[in-house]
Order: structure tokens, then C-alpha cells, then sequence
């Protein structure tokens, strides 16, 4: 650039940003620098690639071909160099892309895990930089994450999680012709230092202890190797599973869902009066006061409400290891809802979204959302100084803490 080109280039750099005119979108001052430097660059690439094993073989310049690159500077049309023998592969701007990398696709990806349509992307794009980008080619952008999502999903896993929560949601999604129902199985893990990690999501087409059992199983190929307490819901066959895998694993039922699953079959009239005793019951400061607790909710209402009842029973070494922990801990087991509080941020992107045309793309969405929920993970669980002290002890053959 010579001195009178700086000069008008700095000039028309001030006078743009004096108006509040971007510098880098449609029109902007640097879009023609943009266009200098990538083709520098696809210069310099044409150099290292006519080396002297290329030039032996006769291989050697043949002009330059032009295309169109569409990026947040606006439309640049780029001069790309040419071999002979049209084996030069550009890595800065391959052979048939037209979008460049890192200005517009990030920008669309991330339109995208926050839940845009494609066609309100298309409308977003136009109007920030005034070019039309189809939606073939938003879909072929969006099916880059793809290898990244397969990458994440295989990625490797610490071999201890101190407490781990795991539910299902359900979307819809297209199939052969019709909307059916696909269950997201979530896994939600708190690591030794108090870091909160997703550890995977899979899709089925149902939630069921089957299906959790290839969850888990395959958990364990990926190198996790305990956990200490994991939460679920009611699901039946649930603990039988994660035993099977883990077997020194203690789990903790949900409490919430089971006293919504009790609340199904408690006439109206009753449901006040039968949770101010079940309420004595999980509330309790100990497991034998909790037991006495039951054994009198038992006897007031067993009568009228066997079938609530017998399932308590049924399932009270699963309700109540909580109640083994301090109330700290205690109040991080006993439901679900941390693994719940995610499906809520994950419901705010895809609630726009009717029937998704296909797993893979409501795998696409919920990865990329996922991704944005989690940089917000930056820091370990309050008093968690506390609570792994309080873990150590309990599980002092499984988990060592690291001092000095």
C-alpha cells in the first residue's frame, strides 16, 4: 500500500467510524484489505505447494480462476491461483467453499444453538450484510457440527464422578412420513473438584432401563469407572441398571417425582391432609424418625391408599438414602433437578421448533445449546470445600482428595 492509498484509506477509516458505519461489514474500509490478505495468503499456499517434487513432475501455474466468497465484510470476490496438473488444495479457502470460515459460518452456528430457523438466519444474514445465503447451503453449514458432535460424544470421561444425575426429555421428530416421539437421555455429572460436566446425551425412540443400560455401559467404555451416588427418577428397572454397570454405585430416587406419581391416585378432597403427613415423612432429620413417620402415614391412610402407599415401601431403599448425608448434601440428591434446571435452558431453544425433520438435526440443535449452557460452568458448586470433605469420608476407598 502506498503512502497516498494510507492516506484515503485512513481517511475513509475515520470518516466511517465518525458516522457509526461499521469498518468490516458491507462497504466497510477493511473488506478490500480482507480480499489483499486472502489472496496473499492463497499466493503463499501456491508457493509451498509448487515445491520441487511437484515441479519434477511438470506440475507448474496455470493462471488464476475467480469465485465469490461471502463473509461478514460483505461479498469478496477472490482471485484463487491455478496448477497445472489442478491438484492445488487451498486449506484458507478450499475448492468449493464459498462461505469463509469464522466470520459467517460461527456467526450462523451460534444463530442456530439459540434456536433461529434457518429462514430466520437467511433474514438476519441479509439484513447485516446484505447477501442472500440459501437454505441448502445453512443446512450444509449446520451438518459441519456433525463430526464435532460424534468427536463430543465419544470424547473421554474423568473415571470418578462424584454425583451424577440422568433423565430423559422428549421431542418430536419426523419419521417416514410421520411425528413421533424420541426420548433425549441426558447425563449430568459433578466431577472430584465441584465442576459441573454433561457427560453425554444419546436418542432413542422411548425412555426405558434397556436403553439406560447402553447408556451406562457405554459411560464405562469411555473410561468413567464409579460413581458415588447417582440420581434418577422412578423409572422401573433403573437401579437395577446403573447397579449392574456400577455396582458399588448408591442411588437416590427422585423424591419430588414420587410424590407426584402419589398425588395421581389421592382424591382431591384428601391431598392437603395426605401431604401434611407424607410432607413428616421426606422431611425428616433422620431415616428412623422418617420409617416411624411412614409406619404412621401407613396406618392413617394404607386403608384408604394401598397402592400409594405399597410403593413407598416398595421403594424406600431407593427414597431414602439421602437421608444418610448431611443437609447439604441432601439437597443436591434428593431430586432430580439439576439435570431438570438443563432441560429447562435446553426447552428455551427448541421451543419454537414443531416436529424436528430428523434425529440428526435435533442432535445438531441440542448439541450446539448444550455447548452455550455450559460455558456458563465456570465454576465449582457452592461449598463444594465442604461437601467433598464430607464425600471423602464417606467413601474413603473409592475417593482420596488431593493434599500435600
Amino acid at each position: 500500500m502506498t503512502n497516498e492509498e494510507f492516506e484515503a484509506f485512513k481517511k475513509k477509516a475515520l470518516s466511517q467510524l465518525k458516522s457509526g458505519q461499521s469498518l468490516t461489514g458491507k462497504d466497510g474500509v477493511f473488506a478490500p484489505l480482507l480480499k489483499e490478505f486472502i489472496e496473499l495468503a492463497l499466493e503463499s499456499e501456491m508457493e509451498g505447494h509448487l515445491d520441487e517434487s511437484q515441479r519434477s513432475k511438470g506440475n507448474k501455474r496455470n493462471g488464476k480462476k475467480t469465485k465469490t466468497i461471502k463473509s461478514s465484510s460483505g461479498p469478496l470476490e477472490i482471485s484463487t491461483p491455478q496448477d497445472r496438473q489442478s491438484n492445488f488444495d487451498p486449506q484458507l479457502i478450499k475448492k468449493r467453499q464459498t462461505i469463509l470460515a469464522d466470520s459467517l459460518e460461527s456467526k450462523i452456528l451460534g444463530l442456530y444453538g439459540k434456536g433461529m430457523s434457518l429462514r430466520d438466519i437467511s433474514v438476519q444474514i441479509e439484513e447485516l450484510y446484505d447477501m442472500e445465503i440459501s437454505h441448502t447451503v445453512l443446512s450444509e453449514i449446520t451438518d459441519r457440527v456433525l463430526p464435532r458432535v460424534k468427536a463430543w460424544q465419544n470424547r473421554p470421561l474423568a473415571p470418578l464422578y462424584t454425583i451424577v444425575w440422568l433423565d430423559a426429555m422428549f421431542f418430536k421428530v419426523r419419521h417416514e412420513g410421520k411425528v413421533k416421539t424420541r426420548a433425549l437421555y441426558n447425563i449430568l455429572g459433578i466431577d472430584k473438584d465441584g465442576y459441573k460436566d454433561l457427560l453425554g446425551m444419546y436418542i432413542s425412540e422411548s425412555e426405558g432401563a434397556n436403553f439406560w443400560l447402553q447408556v451406562l455401559t457405554d459411560l464405562q467404555n469411555r473410561g468413567l469407572e464409579d460413581i458415588l451416588i447417582a440420581c434418577t427418577d422412578n423409572l422401573k428397572g433403573f437401579s437395577e441398571a446403573i447397579l449392574s454397570v456400577f455396582p458399588q454405585t448408591e442411588v437416590q430416587s427422585c423424591i419430588i417425582h414420587q410424590i407426584r406419581n402419589s398425588l395421581k391416585y389421592v382424591a382431591c378432597k384428601d391431598s392437603k391432609a395426605f401431604m401434611a403427613d407424607l410432607k413428616l415423612v421426606y422431611k425428616a432429620d433422620t431415616k428412623e424418625l422418617a420409617e416411624a413417620a411412614l409406619a404412621k402415614l401407613a396406618e392413617k391412610w394404607g386403608g384408604k391408599y394401598p397402592v400409594v402407599i405399597d410403593s413407598w415401601r416398595r421403594n424406600w431403599d431407593k427414597l431414602s438414602t439421602y437421608f444418610a448425608y448431611t443437609p447439604s448434601i441432601r439437597k443436591l440428591i434428593y431430586t432430580t433437578n439439576a439435570v431438570e434446571g438443563f432441560h429447562r435452558q435446553l426447552r428455551k431453544v427448541t421451543k419454537t421448533k414443531g416436529a424436528f425433520p430428523s434425529d440428526q438435526a435435533l442432535m445438531k440443535l441440542v448439541y450446539l445449546a448444550s455447548q452455550q449452557i455450559m460455558k456458563k460452568w465456570t465454576a465449582p458448586l457452592q461449598n463444594w470445600s465442604l461437601t467433598v470433605q464430607q464425600l471423602a469420608i464417606r467413601f474413603e476407598d473409592r475417593m482420596r482428595l488431593d493434599l500435600a
